[in-house]
């Protein structure tokens, strides 16, 4: 802890509260240009009306337009595995592969190795701009703030004194959110407990298919869920999918293998989903055990390259999925059974890399606004929010660094607040230059029905 310490002389804590933009900073409409190169063309207008609804909307879709930023602050270079593109919607519950309820971060798309603020700077902001997006003030704001600060702080100190196998073991449980939760907000999270233990295979295939003849099919609902024949390839999509899944099937531990094997693919439809990642080829897929009355259903993520990469270099693994589901593994480290990677073509070089996990089975995200993260429970979320994010850290970086570096002042906190107000202010810059290209016909957005 003394050599983290020793690091405030180098790299000061107030240091970390100046938000310098870069000198040659691209426009925000430049880079979604570029991204969306690489994206299926017609999805596009739905990821900008998404983008559209709010600042926060706009800042979640936004991270490869962060991370040039975040490349231009001031850094201690103490390596963790970073989430790249943290965030307050990108926590919530899921089932452990015991089917034990926990809490932690869910989405791992631009996971890379990385100093381990980058990952509290953007969470730090989100929950400045998310506050302030649905009518909070600033000084609600600050107080997220420090509550996420001081609880990443505390844990870090924590987890330094820890025996490795011990973090390994460690996660938040039902009894530990209820815990972060006032007498007044426990309806709430008991609320959202319960939903989210409901929700499985059973309930996806209620609510997302239908019979057709006596097979069951998955739904359309265009243009968020659909099916197609043919591949972007121009090949039949059948064909592609049963090579992706005999790639995937190949990367599972043995006795998942097995498991896996014992379903037969019925349905697979292209399916809409998050900010970030509209324009990917995203799926799901619906498969049955010997009865209808035991289904699995599987969603299938493409994935590219990390936002990150331009800065802080390529990732170790050729394979995209496989970045994915290892960056998973190490930050959320209870993944569930049927977390693995693949690809479209045997040449992952040439072909689509892609990672697939269960669709619903005990998952439950966190949304901004009612029925989710709101103003009046807000101030409950946020430790665990600074908790999740220092449990993924120590798990993979030097817990005792980071934590001699945090120290226990509220110096710490100030320099993080100081940082996540000046970046409200760029976002919000970078949100009209977004709402002008929309506007001038420069990126063309779908209409707010479509897109919803």
């Amino acid at each position: 802890m003394r050599d983290g310490k020793a690091l405030r002389k180098q790299v000061s804590l107030k240091s970390q509260g100046t938000y310098i933009p870069p000198q040659n900073r691209v426009d925000p409409a430049t880079i979604l240009e570029s991204q969306a190169k690489s994206r299926i063309e017609s999805l596009i207008p739905i990821r900008y009306e998404r983008m559209l609804q709010s600042p926060f909307a706009f800042y979640r879709g936004g991270a490869a337009i962060m991370s040039q930023d975040l490349a231009n602050q001031a850094t201690t270079g103490i390596t963790v595995q970073l989430c790249g593109d943290m965030h307050v919607s990108n926590f919530g519950l899921f089932g452990t592969a015991e089917h034990r309820l926990v809490f932690g971060i869910n989405d791992f798309d631009e996971t890379l190795p990385g100093s381990w603020e980058w990952d509290l700077k953007r969470l730090v902001a989100s929950a400045v701009i998310a506050c302030e997006s649905i009518g909070g003030d600033k000084t609600l704001s600050k107080k997220l703030v420090y509550r996420i600060c001081t609880e990443y702080q505390k844990r870090m100190a924590q987890y330094a004194h820890m025996p490795y196998l011990e973090l390994a073991q460690e996660f938040i449980g039902e009894k530990d959110i209820r815990k972060h939760f006032s007498k007044e907000h426990q309806k709430n999270i008991d609320s959202f407990l319960k939903e989210t233990k409901g929700q499985g295979n059973i309930q996806v295939l209620q609510k997302m298919t239908t019979l057709v003849g006596k097979d069951r099919k998955i739904i359309d609902k265009p243009p968020l869920i659909e099916h197609f024949k043919k591949s972007a390839y121009g090949t039949s999509l059948k064909k592609l999918v049963d090579r992706a899944l005999l790639n995937y099937s190949s990367n599972l531990l043995a006795d998942r293998k097995i498991l896996f094997e014992r379903y037969g693919l019925k349905d697979f439809a292209r399916k809409v989903v998050g900010i970030g990642s509209v324009g990917t080829n995203c799926m799901v897929l619906y498969f049955e055990g010997d009865s209808g009355k035991d289904p699995l259903f599987l969603q299938y993520k493409e994935a590219q390259k990390s936002v990150l990469t331009p800065y802080l270099g390529e990732s170790i693994y050729r394979d995209m999925g496989r970045r994915v589901v290892a960056g998973q593994r190490l930050l959320q480290g209870a993944p569930d059974i049927f977390l693995s990677y693949g690809s479209l073509q045997y040449d992952i070089n040439k072909g689509e890399g892609f990672y697939m996990r269960q669709l619903r089975d005990m998952k439950g995200g966190l949304d901004i606004g009612p029925g989710g993260i709101s103003l009046k429970n807000f101030l409950d979320y946020a430790k665990l929010f600074g908790w999740a994010l220092a449990l993924g850290h120590a798990r993979s970086g030097d817990a005792a660094m980071i934590a001699g570096y945090c120290g226990e002042s509220e110096d710490f906190c100030e320099a993080f607040y100081s940082f996540a107000r000046a970046y409200e202010k760029q976002n919000q810059q970078d949100f009209e230059v977004f709402k002008a290209a929309i506007k001038s016909g420069r990126l063309k957005a779908a209409s707010k029905k479509t897109a919803i």
